[in-house]
């Protein structure tokens, strides 16, 4: 199903360059985010217990904030090369939930300061996190295949 009305920016898709340029922004913000997070994840787990968990953090996580801006805004172009097809892929809609679930699950962990306590809570905020990115990518890859 094709929702009508919805017009993209076609050379995007056609364009020999712009695409394939967008999805590489795309995979290079995705290892921004998810390598910068398992690393302070990790942390919070114990390992390398001998740095410092919050100047580890406050690097780390800047490195994942600009590699979700790369990946938002290839993600937006890409989108709006396509937009109908998008929104009425089910495998799409999956990914944008996930995203958010991602979004409000780290909001929780830094509201309750999971860095400072880095106790039981916090350790499986860091594995849904993981999870919950993880599962992105899938959906990401699945969309061309739906």
């Amino acid at each position: 199903m094709v929702i009508s009305g919805l017009t993209g920016i076609p050379w995007i898709a056609s364009n020999p360059i712009a695409y394939p340029a967008l999805e590489v922004m795309h995979i290079f913000g995705i290892a921004l985010l998810l390598g910068n997070l398992v690393l302070v994840e990790l942390r919070v787990w114990g390992v390398a217990a001998e740095l410092p968990i919050k100047p580890l953090a406050r690097v780390a996580l800047r490195l994942s904030v600009g590699g979700f801006a790369l990946i938002a805004v290839s993600g937006l172009l890409m989108f709006a090369s396509q937009p109908s097809e998008l929104i009425s892929n089910r495998t799409f809609l999956i990914k944008m939930v996930l995203i958010q679930l991602a979004g409000v699950n780290a909001a929780c962990f830094h509201a309750r300061d999971g860095l400072g306590r880095a106790d039981t809570t916090a350790r499986v905020q860091t594995l849904i996190s993981t999870a919950l990115w993880l599962s992105v990518m899938i959906c990401g890859r699945w969309i061309a295949y739906r």
